[in-house]
């Protein structure tokens, strides 16, 4: 199939989610040009996961020359996993956290999912490239919105923390911080695990997981777009209250 074709199949996913995402965002829409620098990072990210993941498998293998259980555990869990959502963190991170433009907490979210689909992109345009048409609509329904749920987990506390750190609650915000890498640090583990294991049982755990996922972050996106508000304006109050006499 014409390459052109194949790469439109493997961007039409993403692009669709980026666009819901953009839409849900309800007080202030983030500026074009951040949101397109927050994608190239989730794009250089694929990269830098890709490099660590080579040094850990091979760590992996020769440790556990024949595979196994626990390779497979400490494959998805700690090389994969925490590479992928760890890099996706650490460059959302470093172009968001202080920018004038996280002024909302549902920002957060917006970000985070930008950064996620940024690396299921170009993910994607590399398996549909290589396995074909048939890859890319199994793709568009389980691996690109599997990265932009684990983008919702990671949005919300990201998000939170950002509150928590204008509101002088320190430890609250790195305790938010925490949650917003390990959370989809623990989802994308399971959802490499059980997808790798090969039998009837683990199919049905694996719809069913996918399924519970795709739910819960649909619901989160959902709640924290309608009660989205400026972070400012509540460090304002928070502060206003307090200095009030009593």
């Amino acid at each position: 199939m014409n390459k052109l074709i194949l790469t439109v199949a493997a961007v039409v996913p993403a692009a669709y989610l980026l666009y819901r995402v953009y839409r849900a965002d309800k007080l202030e829409k983030e500026p074009i040009g951040l949101l397109a620098s927050i994608v190239l990072l989730g794009i250089v990210a694929t990269t830098l996961a890709a490099i660590t993941e080579q040094i850990g498998d091979a760590f992996l293998l020769e440790l556990f020359p024949n595979g196994g259980v626990v390779y497979d555990f400490l494959l998805y869990f700690v090389v994969v996993a925490l590479s992928e959502e760890g890099f996706k963190y650490l460059l959302l991170k470093l172009r968001t956290w202080n920018s004038p433009h996280f002024n909302c907490q549902f920002d957060g979210v917006v970000y985070a999912v930008f950064v996620s689909l940024g690396f299921a992109l170009w993910e994607n345009i590399a398996y549909v490239l290589e396995y074909g048409f048939g890859t890319a609509v199994a793709r568009a329904i389980t691996a690109v919105p599997g990265h932009a749920c684990f983008g919702v987990f990671m949005g919300v506390y990201y998000g939170i923390a950002k509150r928590m750190d204008l509101a002088g609650e320190k430890d609250g915000s790195r305790a938010a911080r925490r949650k917003a890498l390990w959370i989809p640090v623990l989802l994308h583990g399971v959802y490499d695990f059980i997808a790798s294991l090969e039998s009837d049982w683990m199919a049905i755990l694996f719809l069913g997981f996918v399924i519970w996922m795709f739910w819960a972050a649909l619901k989160l996106v959902k709640k924290t777009s309608a009660e989205d508000s400026p972070l400012m304006q509540q460090n304002n109050q928070q502060n206003n209250t307090t200095n009030q006499p009593e």
